[in-house]
């Protein structure tokens, strides 16, 4: 019977390849990225995940004042920037340069992170 007009996910491109999807892609090193949209939305989505983390580590170990934000931003501009250059091993120059990429996403995180930082740290830490 006909596939009725939809496309098989098993069905090779005319490149030979099978598509894979921008989560495997994600989780794979050295992966092609022909759009580099999709390159620069794994980048963001990655960093929305790291700073919910870190705000929740944070919140949970108590660190607080500035010592907390230095380490929020070493360790998620490092996160990243190991990601891309050594295990996706990208070309920063095709996206615009290293500061284009550690800049994608970087306040959104960093909103993200101080919520999730001051509601652990004060539900946890403070008396009522």
């Amino acid at each position: 019977m006909a596939s009725l007009g939809r496309k098989r996910t098993d069905e090779k491109p005319a490149n030979g390849f099978l598509h894979m999807s921008t989560l495997s892609k994600a989780f794979a090193s050295g992966s092609t990225w022909e759009d580099k949209d999709e390159f620069l939305d794994v980048i963001y989505w990655m960093r929305q995940v790291i700073g919910l983390v870190q705000g929740l580590v944070w919140g949970l170990l108590p660190l607080k004042g500035f010592f907390g934000l230095l380490l929020f931003f070493i360790f998620n501009l490092g996160i990243v920037y190991m990601y891309y250059n050594m295990f996706q091993k990208i070309d920063d120059e095709e996206y615009g340069g290293t500061s284009e990429i550690l800049k994608e996403g970087l306040m959104t995180s960093f909103a993200a992170f101080l919520v999730t930082w001051i509601v652990i740290y004060s539900s946890l830490h403070t008396e009522s």
